[in-house]
């Protein structure tokens, strides 16, 4: 299932989340931390994958059309157990 949101969106969700949640998400999914990191707007490719995250240019930083939603769900996840709101935009 693919979704698209803003890049800055995609940034504050990760930004509200707990330290630690990108260990977290990638020990639950298998997948290694610099794949989580990428997914988010790292660019550590050496020692992560790609993602399949798709960033165009536009308001808010861009769009960000995600391919796989797993680890942006797994967030949301972890930021409703946490009850951390998300950051307000600046």
């Amino acid at each position: 299932m693919t979704k698209t949101i803003t890049f800055n969106e995609l940034r504050r969700i990760k930004d509200s989340l707990p330290d630690g949640t990108s260990h977290r998400i990638a020990d639950e999914l298998g997948v290694s931390v610099e794949t989580v990191r990428n997914y988010f707007g790292g660019q550590n490719f050496k020692e992560g994958k790609s993602c399949g995250i798709h960033i165009e240019p536009g308001p808010d930083g861009g769009l960000v059309v995600l391919d796989d939603t797993s680890i942006l769900e797994r967030a949301l996840e972890i930021l409703d157990e946490s009850r951390v709101p998300i950051a307000p935009q600046a």
